[in-house]
């Protein structure tokens, strides 16, 4: 029976390591039907992007553009902002909903972020593409 605890508490142990995030996963919320899809998030396009951010550790959230009632808007993979939203945004339609699973290491990394990201910390953000201007039509 102790043997069997031991057991149990190493697979425990295994599962809570392996729970961190190690690349960075994409979910869709909304597909974009094709046939509606126009144009995809490219780089050098600037977005506007619609978010709730949280911690995966605890879902805590930390920040909201919905809340302050404005998107985003940034040059895509020109790192403005993290790597994992360079990487999760780009090829998003307009109205496309996507969930991004970001691991610390294309987050804040060791260093977080302005006392409401600890440092390591995974995180989760709901993103929404609501426009794209072409880096060709500026």
């Amino acid at each position: 029976m102790q043997l069997f605890k031991i057991i149990s508490l190493l697979i425990t142990s295994s599962v809570v390591v392996a729970d961190k995030l190690t690349e960075l996963s994409i979910g869709i919320l909304h597909e974009v039907p094709e046939s509606e899809c126009t144009i995809q998030a490219s780089k050098g396009d600037i977005v506007s992007v619609h978010y709730t951010g949280s911690l995966k550790e605890s879902g805590d959230i930390f920040d909201s553009s919905y809340k302050r009632g404005a998107p985003i808007q940034f040059t895509l993979g020109h790192g403005q902002v993290i790597a994992g939203w360079d990487q999760g945004i780009m090829g998003m339609c307009i109205n496309e909903k996507r969930k991004l699973y970001i691991p610390s290491e294309m987050g804040y990394g060791s260093r977080g972020a302005g006392g409401v990201i600890p440092p390591d910390a995974d995180l989760i953000f709901e993103t929404e593409l609501v426009d794209i201007r072409r880096r060709d039509e500026l």
